[in-house]
């Protein structure tokens, strides 16, 4: 396969390429040719874009890992042959992976190629053989006191918050030189996880949350408690030698007049002020920019007890011998009426909407290899070469064996009347992540308390109204209740663009968060329909991968190689 498209590349033979491939192929590019993310479906489309791109890109010197080389069958009617590949274009370094199949003549033809730009040329990482040479004696300390405090010099990149996401940005963008300041509110890095609810901890496991450069070590539990995840984030600030502002807050945001940049005020502690003038400013406030969906219903005003958001929940211990109801059916519901179970309280879910559940003893085996995986970087790019619409139908499969497997369980929330649905188009929570980032719980217990009704469920009624002490619903039942917790999510990130900058320029960004019709994200990690401006997000898994795609475009843009997106 790769021969072949070798010599089709080198020949800009566009129509010989796509002979190579089935009918319904998919080609899917990361920045390397279209600097975008781009899937093209169908040996038509692709054969489009090769058209269109392969004299101007430069591709060449593709060379096949032939260690790669697998055959795989994950059902006995599924097989093919991956490999991964390296290549170069005008101005990079990339990486792809092809897989081939089958077909009922004997050939075996291209289902999926993946390309993905991985380095610019002439502009390495400073890391491994390209870090820092030099020896340091009693100099470091002020070095690093005047990169932080920028005082002689302008950063070319303002990063909105300090977590994972940001953290993961700054590091990429460190280590490419690119000078970057993160303006991070609380006054410790790691504090939006120490600030969350006590019982939080991580569903995803170790081997999936690795950060660039800077592992997690191998005693590491394969579950991480939010605690000690926001210890690590403050340790990996330090380590990667990142530079963050704390307490300090963005308070406005213009485009600058020359169109070329932006100038950014930032207020800190003290109350100074500063206005910077980058030329890229990247939004790394989470999902939902840190801003709660509180629905409100008619007599709230009235209730006598405590309605909090599970964004501003603690501890269970502070409702001890009181009622509780948690709004809300999805992965913090969960969790925290987990917790208050565990310490004797009277809880009760109250569930809106259907919700996808999964064990993790049964699904996570099948979702990942855990410590049988590939190493992390090789991970991510086969995962990445899986276009949105095949995964879809890959999934689909793994969610009913999952099921299959979860059967006793479900049955029994079926009993207590929970609403489950399988995700959407039943490819569970993987799709589910990528469109509303949640509505779905990967079970570490408490669908069991559910079942056992040691955890209590409303689910068969809308709610009609608060009375100075309990929820009352259309169907007439009520539940007295001390404490309401709304685990109702987040708001849209774009809010916060439009609160520092106004509604005009929040309105000429895309849609931030969701797939458009070739299953790519919106504008995460990629062109936000505003030059300079960029939405970083995403789980540990997701932050690690894309950063390095957010950093590398403007690390290009700083030197002046970026090139033209395809948009055909």
């Amino acid at each position: 396969m790769v021969c072949s498209l070798r010599k089709f590349v080198e020949a800009e033979d566009a129509s010989a390429i796509t002979d190579l491939l089935l009918e319904d192929a998919f080609w899917r590019d990361m920045l390397a040719l279209t600097w975008d993310f781009r899937t093209f479906e169908g040996s038509r489309s692709v054969k489009q874009f090769l058209q269109d791109l392969l004299p101007t890109a430069g591709l060449s010197k593709l060379q096949l890992n032939e260690g790669s080389v697998m055959l795989q069958q994950p059902y006995p009617d599924i097989a093919w042959i991956q490999g991964m590949f390296t290549f170069e274009t005008k101005v990079g370094l990339g990486s792809g992976i092809f897989r081939i199949v089958p077909t009922s003549s004997g050939d075996w033809k291209g289902h999926v190629v993946y390309t993905n730009l991985e380095e610019l040329k002439g502009f390495p990482e400073r890391s491994g053989a390209h870090r820092n040479p030099f020896t340091d004696h009693g100099m470091w300390a002020e070095k690093r006191r005047r990169e932080t405090s920028f005082e002689d010099r302008e950063p070319a990149v303002i990063l909105i918050g300090g977590g994972q996401s940001g953290l993961d940005v700054a590091a990429r963008l460190k280590v490419l030189d690119v000078p970057t300041l993160v303006i991070e509110k609380n006054a410790r890095v790691g504090d939006q996880w120490r600030g969350r609810y006590e019982a939080l901890c991580l569903h995803d496991p170790v081997w999936y949350d690795h950060m660039p450069y800077i592992s997690f070590p191998a005693t590491w539990p394969i579950w991480t408690p939010a605690a000690k995840l926001a210890d690590w984030l403050e340790s990996y600030a330090k380590s990667m030698e990142i530079d963050i502002w704390l307490s300090s807050t963005v308070t406005k945001l213009e485009q600058h007049s020359s169109a070329n940049g932006w100038k950014v005020t930032v207020e800190r502690s003290d109350g100074s002020t500063r206005t910077f003038k980058p030329r890229h400013v990247v939004f790394a406030t989470g999902l939902g920019g840190g801003a709660a969906k509180f629905p409100t219903y008619s007599g709230m005003d009235k209730f006598k007890g405590e309605i909090i958001h599970s964004t501003k929940h603690k501890s269970a211990r502070n409702h001890v011998g009181k009622k509780v109801v948690i709004i809300g059916a999805a992965t913090s519901a969960h969790d925290i009426a987990h917790d208050y179970y565990n310490h004797g309280v009277d809880v009760t879910i109250y569930q809106r909407s259907s919700t996808y559940i999964m064990s993790n003893k049964y699904g996570m085996p099948k979702l990942m290899q855990g410590s049988r995986a590939p190493p992390t970087d090789i991970a991510d790019r086969i995962f990445a070469s899986y276009p949105s619409n095949l995964i879809l139908l890959v999934h689909q499969r793994v969610v009913k064996d999952v099921a299959e497997d979860d059967k006793e369980l479900l049955d029994g929330l079926k009993k207590r009347g929970f609403k489950l649905n399988f995700g959407i188009e039943g490819s569970g929570l993987i799709t589910l992540a990528r469109t509303r980032g949640g509505g779905y719980y990967l079970d570490v217990g408490a669908s069991q308390l559910i079942v056992d009704g040691k955890i209590k469920l409303k689910s068969d009624s809308a709610i009609s109204h608060f009375s100075k002490d309990a929820i009352i619903f259309e169907d007439g039942a009520e539940i007295p209740a001390d404490v309401v917790i709304f685990a109702t999510g987040y708001g849209d990130v774009k809010g916060i663009l439009a609160q520092l900058a106004g509604e005009d320029v929040a309105g000429r960004v895309k849609q931030i968060w969701g797939l458009d019709e070739e299953g790519e994200n919106y504008a995460t990690w990629r062109w936000s329909g505003l030059p300079g401006i960029y939405f970083m997000m995403g789980n540990l898994a997701m932050s690690r991968f894309h950063s390095k795609h957010v950093a590398l475009q403007i690390k290009a843009q700083e030197e002046h190689v970026h090139g033209e997106r395809y948009t055909k």
